[in-house]
């Protein structure tokens, strides 16, 4: 049985992630002829039809999207051969794709994404940022190379996690609605208005589950994805939130940060593949991502869920 090239299955991402034959021959440098002989030899090979178009646009057929993943992996696969290539030519140049929250992303990563740039000035680093869950998807369809996310981490056979550091989970609250004490706990907190997390990343789950062994089922007035936002809103007047302590270095006069009781902790790791080709790139972040963790090395933990 024929095999599909690797061509063949670049051509058929690239149209699904751009919607057009004509723009998929665009991005990979080809004419739209030799892309949609591509996309025909690929159909042809696998015996299906993986590509339908609805309303101006291509769009992956069940099969198309049964594939997808792998067809991934299989482009990840040919990029970790010529990354460990590259390695020993000059070890100086390549690309890292990395995943993470918008609260890492905003108050962690910029320090040390600057440190890695000056280690490897023509290393270019991307960065995508999504809940844990979607993450840990793209990471395991192999669209990136390393996750930075809030455990806890769903088991699966394919990954290795690293435990990096512990941020603690605080309130953050207008001056009006402070509590007279210091701490505050979960009924208390219940009690004022709350702007949270939106609901499927791991930090809201967490700050979920804190309340629920205090008998507390709270409503939010509001749910959003953006710390910077949450604060903007608590400073308002409008509610309190449960913020990380990352994100709170830096908080409006007009609130106040207050220790939960009982203490909430939640802790940061990165993932990797098992199979992953770890190029001087990578672990030059890698390196980073632990000197900015305090810690002296940085212990894997296989399929830790």
């Amino acid at each position: 049985m024929a095999h599909p090239t690797l061509r063949q299955l670049m051509t058929f991402l690239s149209a699904v992630e751009t919607g057009s034959v004509t723009s998929a021959a665009k991005a990979l440098h080809l004419s739209q002829p030799a892309a949609s002989q591509q996309l025909r030899d690929l159909e042809r090979v696998l015996g299906v039809r993986l590509l339908d178009r609805a309303k101006g646009k291509l769009m992956p057929t069940r099969v198309g999207e049964a594939i997808l993943a792998a067809a991934r992996r299989a482009q990840s696969a040919s990029e970790d051969i010529v990354a460990a290539a590259a390695e020993f030519r000059d070890g100086e140049a390549g690309r890292v794709r990395l995943g993470t929250g918008a609260t890492a992303c905003i108050y962690l990563l910029p320090d040390i994404l600057a440190r890695v740039k000056r280690r490897m000035p023509r290393l270019e680093v991307t960065v995508a940022t999504g809940n844990t869950p979607e993450i840990l998807d793209r990471l395991e369809a192999g669209a990136l190379d390393v996750a930075l996310v809030t455990r806890p981490v769903r088991m699966s056979r394919s990954v290795v996690q690293t435990r990096l550091l512990a941020d603690p989970l605080l309130a953050l609250v207008p001056k009006a609605l402070a509590p007279a004490a210091g701490a505050i706990g979960a009924t208390q907190l219940a009690r004022l208005p709350l702007i949270l997390y939106e609901a499927g990343g791991n930090t809201r789950t967490i700050v979920d589950t804190w309340f629920e062994r205090a008998g507390v089922a709270p409503s939010p007035i509001m749910e959003l994805g953006n710390v910077e936002a949450i604060k903007v809103l608590v400073a308002s007047g409008l509610g309190a939130s449960v913020l990380p302590k990352l994100s709170l270095t830096q908080v409006a006069r007009s609130t106040v940060v207050c220790p939960l009781r009982p203490a909430l902790v939640r802790e940061l790791a990165y993932v990797m593949r098992k199979d992953k080709v770890i190029d001087r790139g990578l672990r030059v972040l890698l390196a980073e991502l632990t000197r900015a963790a305090g810690k002296p090395a940085a212990r894997a933990e296989n399929g830790i869920a």
